[in-house]
């Protein structure tokens, strides 16, 4: 029986949903309107919804929008009308909507739901005195595209952004209009129109700041207008409005143009440096902007200075792992110093080179460190602070993770990094990290970052660094000049390359990667003359567990010469080979690397006309030892750090071993089949930022080459040839020499023609970074350098020096690495070379510090 009942009420419900839905659809047109007693909401069962006025949209899907379901129930008046409406006024298409009840049967109601679509834009345009670049440029801004849904909301940013545009090019007065027009051809499409009036560019003519009073000179103690002074200079006022320009006749490169956003920005600025000059109550009263009758604005900025606050007694409270003491050394402030709070803020948290009291604390794990400077007093204008530590519990690093490496395993990374699961959490650790993962030069350094994520109840932290892989592999081109041809070479270089994944057929793409090894391939050649081939490895860590590098070289040169009827063949043949180690030291830190490495050298010779002798052989067997310190935070555009070295190259003293009783007896072939010498060099690179962009090198570096005999004398090779842009041609491979570049000048014009045996060098750069970004660094320079050479050490003289000053460029490219571009002019004469100085271009390949 109860079943019969299930089936009969289903079936009545079954008639009611079908007789509502053909009602709906044969009252589809009809517009009677059922009016209901609102003031007594009743429920009622939904027969039937029809859409009315969206001819272009599904009726089905917007029925679905709406969240209304035939054979629903639902209160009317109800919050379920209201709902429906909201979400199909979500939907942003619709310049009207309204829900009608148009039947209502028994307890069944029938709905039509009245909607009137937005237009859509079919063109736009503008109208005006506006130039094609300015219409390329609006159109990239605005980014209007046919059938996009016009509303107002929509053309009033379009007017927006078209005025920030004119705005910021300085036509200040912008007048911007709109026009909808019914594109006929079209249904529902209108055309914008946009009538833009210019008018003039509107420059500053005057910033005038009043409310500034003249202060008491510190050191005269008297009041006098001549010997007054302002707290904040107008050349300082001046740079603080940087962008806000007054017009002069003399500014070419940055036009004075008011723009709202830099001025509010640069007022704050004002303000600031009075903060920072003790003035803790400065402020702006008013300001004002007025057209003059030229076409020029004038500003007047009215200030209320108020007096210098200075900082008082500063007490400690709650700190006990450190002493009052050891805080106020460290908090560097006195009783009596101008109070700037930006001053106080950073000294107790927030230095950039972590000498805070934060840093202090965070150094040794106190992760949840605080400290909260109060003012307990102000007297006489002088403010008491009484600081307050909650010390926490120190914190341990419970995981340690990298994301963002797509290439580099992570056992590259992870051995670099200074912070383990279990360690104290060490905030200069963590500093010390990213330098180290911005030293492998995969990574790109603007893009690194550290997430913190600490635990306060179980007194514990995860860390993740965040890196973005760059391409590292190189190809450089290289030409230079050497015997009497130009030479071509080739190089590949892969810095990430990996030896344990060559037999992998998926691992070639285009090479086996990952492992963070180098491998270098390089062919030079003038054609059938000169050829040299070089290929060297670098494993940086070595057995996998300690940051000791391995490194092996070996390379072929060869100098040919085919004979004719009237004159022999000629060859020079040299066959090379290195093995290094290297080991990073603990002490005096661990900024410091010592490397260790065996060179040797074959000359085979045959009718040479470019060695000390013709015909024979010659060893170089040398032994290099390198101690540096190397804190560069990146090598690309490094910021911070220095990078300083002092290495010894040295041959075993034959001629001591086995003694010659007169050397002026024997041939050069017999002198140098065994070549003997050693030989010193240091050279340093300092980097200081003075902003994120503008940085300051400075480099100081000398050589000397010395022999162990005074009757065998001075080795012909290993000598320096300083001048021009310090490329290598085929001079190096016959006798070993060390070009050093000398901007300004010709190559090689500074040294003795046989060579130099010392030299020195000092290099000022600044620097300033116009690309960060690592698919094309790219930064400008000027450069003031000096140095000199000379065959005799008794001849040295630190200070007499060739000079020179001139500006280049430098491109960082993925593929190609470091080129660049200097013009230096040389001011000092070369003797017997005049043309040797003044006006030289310079081309570099490669890093160079």
């Amino acid at each position: 029986m109860g079943k019969y009942i299930n089936i009969k009420n289903n079936l009545i419900k079954f008639l009611l949903i079908v007789i509502g839905v053909l009602f709906s659809i044969n009252s589809i047109g009809q517009e009677t309107v059922i009016d209901l007693d609102y003031t007594n909401p009743q429920e009622y069962v939904i027969g039937g919804i029809s859409i009315s006025g969206a001819d272009n949209l599904s009726k089905s899907t917007l029925i679905q929008i709406s969240e209304l379901e035939i054979g629903e129930t639902i209160i009317i008046p109800g919050n379920k009308i209201k709902k429906a409406i909201k979400k199909l006024w979500d939907q942003g298409l619709f310049s009207n909507i309204s829900i009608d009840v148009i039947d209502v049967v028994e307890n069944n109601i029938f709905l039509t739901i009245y909607l009137k679509e937005h237009v859509r834009l079919s063109k736009f345009k503008f109208e005006g005195k506006i130039r094609k670049s300015e219409i390329s440029d609006l159109k990239e801004k605005l980014r209007l595209m046919r059938g996009k849904i016009l509303t107002k909301n929509l053309i009033t940013n379009c007017i927006n952004t078209i005025k920030a545009y004119y705005i910021e090019k300085g036509y200040l007065y912008i007048n911007v209009k709109d026009s909808v027009y019914t594109d006929t051809t079209i249904t529902k499409s209108d055309i914008l129109v946009f009538n833009i009036e210019k008018g003039k560019k509107i420059k500053i003519k005057k910033i005038n700041i009043t409310g500034r009073s003249k202060i008491l000179n510190t050191e005269k103690r008297i009041w006098n207008n001549k010997d007054s002074i302002y707290a904040i200079s107008n050349y300082r006022i001046k740079k603080i409005f940087e962008e806000t320009k007054e017009k002069k006749w003399w500014r070419i490169f940055k036009s004075s143009k008011f723009i709202e956003s830099n001025y509010e920005a640069e007022k704050k600025s004002l303000i600031a440096k009075y903060n920072e000059k003790g003035y803790r109550d400065a402020r702006i009263l008013n300001d004002s902007i007025y057209k003059n009758n030229d076409n020029t604005i004038s500003i007047e900025v009215n200030l209320i200075e108020g007096e210098v606050y200075t900082f008082g007694k500063i007490t400690w409270i709650g700190n006990t792992i450190y002493d009052n003491e050891t805080l106020t050394k460290i908090l560097k402030i006195k009783q009596g110093d101008i109070f700037n709070q930006s001053i106080l803020d950073s000294r107790i948290s927030g230095g950039v080179e972590g000498k805070d009291i934060s840093s202090l604390y965070m150094d040794d794990g106190y992760l949840f460190f605080r400290a909260h400077p109060i003012e307990i007093s102000t007297e006489n204008n002088e403010i008491d602070f009484q600081i307050r530590i909650k010390e926490g519990e120190q914190a341990r690093i419970n995981k340690v993770s990298v994301t963002g490496n797509t290439k580099t395993n992570d056992h590259v990374i992870m051995r670099e990094i200074r912070t383990r699961p279990g360690d104290l959490f060490k905030r200069n650790e963590v500093i010390r990290s990213q330098r180290e993962l911005a030293q492998l030069q995969y990574f790109d350094p603007e893009q690194f970052d550290v997430q913190i994520n600490p635990d306060p109840v179980q007194n514990s932290v995860d860390i993740t660094y965040q890196v973005a892989e760059k391409s590292t592999d190189q190809i450089n081109l290289q030409g230079g000049w050497g015997g009497g041809y130009i030479v071509g070479s080739l190089g590949l270089r892969f810095t990430n390359f990996s030896s344990s994944r060559i037999l992998k057929k998926n691992a070639w793409d285009p090479i086996p990667a990952g492992d963070g090894q180098t491998l270098s391939l390089s062919a030079s050649s003038n054609g059938r003359y000169y050829q040299s081939y070089n290929i060297s490895f670098v494993e940086p860590w070595l057995g996998g567990k300690k940051p000791n590098s391995f490194s092996i070289s070996a390379y072929r040169s060869l100098y040919s010469l085919s004979g004719s009827s009237n004159s022999q063949s000629q060859s020079t043949e040299l066959l090379g080979g290195s093995i290094g180690l290297g080991k990073r030291l603990k002490y005096p830190d661990d900024y410091f690397t010592l490397y260790n490495g065996i060179s040797i050298q074959h000359y085979k010779l045959e009718n040479s006309t470019n060695f000390i002798f013709q015909d024979g052989m010659s060893n170089n067997i040398s032994y290099t030892i390198r101690l540096g310190r190397n804190s560069v935070d990146q090598l690309v555009f490094p910021r911070s750090g220095s990078n300083i070295s002092l290495s010894l190259k040295a041959t075993p003293p034959y001629s001591i071993l086995n003694p010659v009783d007169n050397y002026a007896n024997l041939t050069s072939q017999e002198k140098y089949a065994w070549i003997e010498y050693y030989k010193w060099k240091f050279k340093s690179a300092w980097f200081s930022a003075f902003t994120a962009k503008l940085v300051l090198n400075t480099n100081i570096e000398m050589g000397l080459l010395g022999s162990y005999n005074d009757d065998l004398g001075l080795s012909p090779f290993e000598r320096f040839y300083v001048g021009g842009d310090g490329l290598s041609g085929m001079g190096a491979m016959f006798d070993g020499r060390e070009m050093i570049s000398l901007r300004g000048y010709n190559n090689n014009s500074i040294s003795p023609i046989t060579g130099a045996s010392i030299y020195n060098k000092y290099t000022t750069e600044l620097r300033y970074a116009l690309s960060l970004n690592p698919s094309s660094t790219v930064y400008i320079l000027s450069f003031l350098e000096a140095g000199n050479a000379w065959d005799n050490y008794d001849y040295f003289n630190p200070f007499g020096v060739k000079r020179s000053a001139g500006f280049g460029i430098r491109i960082m490219l993925p593929m190609i690495g470091m080129m660049g571009v200097d013009y230096g002019w040389g001011f000092d004469n070369i003797p017997n070379n005049p043309n040797a100085n003044g006006g030289q271009f310079h081309f570099s390949i490669g890093q160079q510090f």
